[in-house]
């Protein structure tokens, strides 16, 4: 999942992204106000993050232009500022929760998690499946006609964004933003080596496989009856 992080302290952008791409995120920084709001309007993103005190466009005028276009990604607003009224305002300008500094990471994980899980069609799910193949988002576990198929944690990352584009050729580049979280290709074969051993794991000692390579356009997982449609 691509979380976006708009901080002007770079301290506090560093420590969130820092802490979210260890529990399995890709993640985006925009330490102005501007640059933020356009990142949240022209990316994809499954969360947002949002300090309400930023330089050139503040975090409450970038929740109300977002809301205005009909962006309905789940956000977080961040704040310092301790009244009531604040929080009201934030919540009624589109933010769905609300943090106030400082706050103990583990509280904002908790927070985030949550609103993943309520936030749209596709985040709200607990369970991938595509055909015999089970994804369950919750205690991070996979499953193959009823058997464990244990996976790195890069590994369960690239699953689950294949299983949640299933039947779609997924591209390098789709991949290394989403996954690793890079915005321009490497040039190593990473993708490759981390594909070939998730095949492994999912199609070996099975007769169908899942996992397929589109030559010279990316990878597509898809079920049996995917192929046929």
């Amino acid at each position: 999942m691509r979380i976006l992080i708009i901080e002007d302290d770079a301290d506090a952008a560093s420590y969130l992204a820092k802490g979210l791409r260890e529990s399995g995120y890709a993640v985006d920084v925009a330490e102005e106000g501007s640059d933020g709001l356009f990142l949240a309007a022209n990316e994809p993103y499954d969360a947002m993050i949002i300090d309400r005190m930023l330089p050139t466009v503040d975090g409450l005028s970038i929740v109300q232009s977002l809301r205005r276009q009909g962006n309905s990604c789940p956000i977080l607003l961040l704040t310092a500022i301790t009244q009531v009224e604040e929080r009201v305002r934030g919540l009624r300008s589109g933010a769905d929760d609300y943090l106030q500094k400082p706050f103990a990471f583990s509280e904002l994980l908790a927070r985030l998690e949550a609103l993943l899980r309520r936030g749209g069609p596709t985040s709200a799910e607990t369970v991938l499946r595509v055909g015999d193949l089970e994804l369950d988002l919750m205690a991070h576990t996979a499953h193959r006609s009823g058997r464990r198929i244990e996976l790195l944690p890069r590994e369960y990352r690239i699953l689950e964004y294949l299983m949640r584009h299933s039947g779609q050729v997924v591209t390098r580049t789709m991949l290394l933003e989403h996954v690793w979280n890079y915005h321009f290709d490497p040039q190593t074969n990473v993708i490759d080596v981390h594909i070939s051993r998730l095949r492994r794991k999912l199609d070996r000692d099975f007769d169908t496989p899942l996992l397929h390579t589109v030559r010279g356009s990316g990878y597509c997982l898809r079920a049996p009856e995917q192929a046929r449609s």
